[in-house]
């Protein structure tokens, strides 16, 4: 479980590979688990009716097994044998997880590394409670770090790095406007059309349309048992979270609806992109004319590969993360795709080398 805020560890307790202990000053330290996807996942093959699966659980995590076998053409056991099987193989996980309060910091972090610390410092990152997606980038020299949205923000994190010759630079990015990302994100598996798996995607929640009140969003007892369960297993039965939160499955049903009416509780797939057979993921960080912004954005979340886009602040004010299934792919869709867009000034790439930790804070039980 996660320690209260004052036992948050330091950041970089943990030893590098060539530069000795990475070492802060804070007390006492308390692992948090992650999920580390690629470390964890075995040999297995990924067909299209698996990929297929995995589209489906992208837009909703949630859906039942007769809903995505009707949007499939199987039946509900084949959805249930090959979900079981991805999931065991740590190939994919649906997690579900508490959706970021309104007017909370929305921030991401870039930072720069001497040669040999990139694994240590992402490895430290990971740890904490309060990041999400930590990538290594570049080799072992750059990371990408999301801030949870109900964290202490920037000043949270910052303030806890030590003064360190390992981190030579930092740069922070406040994160403006999304265009795309969420469920449609999954579209680089290419494998159904959005109007196939239409019938899964549920109404926006009333939260991201109107405030929800005070009163609707404060903790429970009730909702915390969920969170934590549902982090670990956005799948889990009913009837299993039920006897977790020790409430009935009549009430643990009618408060998830309730959850993700109010738009405070959504679900995220993890998916190990080398299983499904996508190897050249990248960040791409665009300079664009203001005047231009909303449209090179727009136009650029209506390429499949484009997984996430959004407008920023920083040196580039448009960043992407972009899925392709090799180099070269990757190199057509610099060059055929985002050089045709019209507005963009300058592109900078940073391959995706791992991702050491993605959506949730809960890890899989080892094997």
């Amino acid at each position: 479980m996660i320690g209260p805020r004052g036992d948050t560890p330091g950041l970089l307790d943990i030893p590098s590979r060539t530069c000795g202990l990475i070492h802060s000053q804070i007390g006492n330290k308390r692992r948090f688990s992650t999920f580390a996807s690629l470390l964890l996942v075995e040999s297995i093959t990924v067909d299209d009716l698996d990929r297929q699966l995995a589209q489906c659980l992208g837009v909703d995590g949630r859906a039942s097994l007769r809903a995505i076998a009707d949007v499939l053409g199987v039946s509900d056991q084949t959805v249930a044998r090959r979900y079981r099987r991805l999931r065991s193989a740590g190939a994919l996980r649906v997690v579900g997880l508490k959706y970021p309060k309104s007017g909370s910091a929305n921030w991401f972090l870039r930072l720069r590394c001497v040669p040999g610390s990139g694994e240590a410092i992402a490895a430290a990152l990971a740890r904490r409670d309060d990041t999400a997606w930590v990538q290594l980038l570049s080799g072992d020299t750059e990371i990408l770090c999301s801030l949870r949205g109900d964290g202490g923000g920037t000043e949270s994190l910052l303030t806890r790095m030590p003064r360190s010759g390992r981190i030579v630079a930092v740069t922070t990015y406040s994160r403006l406007h999304m265009f795309t990302g969420g469920p449609d994100a999954l579209g680089f598996m290419d494998v159904l059309p959005a109007a196939r798996v239409a019938p899964l995607r549920i109404a926006a929640p009333r939260a991201l349309q109107q405030p929800a009140d005070a009163g609707q969003e404060a903790a429970s007892g009730l909702d915390a048992a969920l969170f934590a369960a549902l982090a670990r297993d956005g799948r889990t039965p009913y009837a299993d979270l039920a006897t977790a939160a020790g409430w009935s499955e009549t009430t643990v049903r009618r408060r998830m609806d309730q959850l993700r009416d109010l738009g405070l509780l959504y679900f995220d797939l993890e998916v190990d992109m080398p299983a499904f057979g996508f190897r050249s993921p990248a960040w791409l960080w665009l300079s664009v004319p203001p005047s231009r912004l909303a449209d090179v954005g727009s136009a650029l979340a209506k390429f499949p590969q484009v997984a996430y886009a959004t407008a920023t602040t920083g040196p580039a004010n448009l960043a992407a993360c972009v899925v392709c299934r090799d180099e070269e792919s990757l190199y057509e869709f610099l060059t055929a795709k985002v050089g045709a867009l019209p507005g963009v000034e300058r592109v900078e790439t940073a391959p995706i080398i791992r991702t050491v930790k993605q959506a949730s804070p809960v890890a899989l039980p080892s094997r």
